[in-house]
């Protein structure tokens, strides 16, 4: 597991999926902010569910977010876009409901930062969030991520365009929390 300050990156469980299906991806709003691809409906228990973790996928890296304290789940995040070549990906993040205003927005990210610099060897780490996610701006930008550009009308959401703001962060930019926040566990 993957530990930061508050909450751990772990393997995606089979009984996280009925969960974060039913808090995340059945919730049409909250699924057509966070995916690029249009929403549909996918019948609990499918393997067709983009939740299911393929792990022979390597340009994707799935986990489920817990709570250190008492391992309750709070959301998904993932390394996705992986590409070796120019030692690139991009952070994605999804938080239950219940779970948002707490601070575990910017812990996931500065483990994911850990995550793709450190385990990962890469060079650039990527966001992009609509420009009104002001939760996911906070913590790309607590954790050192810049804004680089904004994608206007760039995203279908709802019924209308609306606006991505791109954020970048280089490994040589980045500084590791010294209190050991988003260090491998190897317990």
């Amino acid at each position: 597991m993957l530990k930061g300050s508050k909450v751990g990156l772990r393997a995606r469980h089979e009984d996280d999926i009925p969960i974060l299906q039913a808090e995340l991806y059945d919730d049409v709003v909250i699924s057509s902010r966070a995916e690029s691809r249009p929403w549909r409906p996918v019948t609990p228990g499918s393997k067709d569910s983009p939740l299911v973790v393929d792990d022979k996928e390597q340009g994707h890296v799935p986990f489920s977010v817990v709570e250190l304290d008492g391992g309750t789940l709070v959301g998904t995040a993932s390394l996705w876009g992986i590409d070796n070549h120019h030692r690139s990906a991009h952070i994605g993040l999804g938080l239950l409901p219940s779970s948002r205003g707490k601070g575990h927005g910017t812990d996931v990210v500065a483990v994911l930062c850990h995550y793709g610099f450190v385990v990962r060897g890469l060079q650039r780490l990527q966001i992009e969030t609509l420009s009104d996610n002001a939760a996911m701006l906070r913590a790309a930008e607590r954790n050192g991520f810049v804004r680089e550009g904004l994608l206007r009308s760039s995203a279908w959401v709802m019924g209308e365009f609306l606006d991505e703001v791109l954020l970048g962060l280089l490994v040589q930019e980045w500084k590791a929390d010294p209190r050991g926040r988003g260090l491998l566990d190897l317990m």
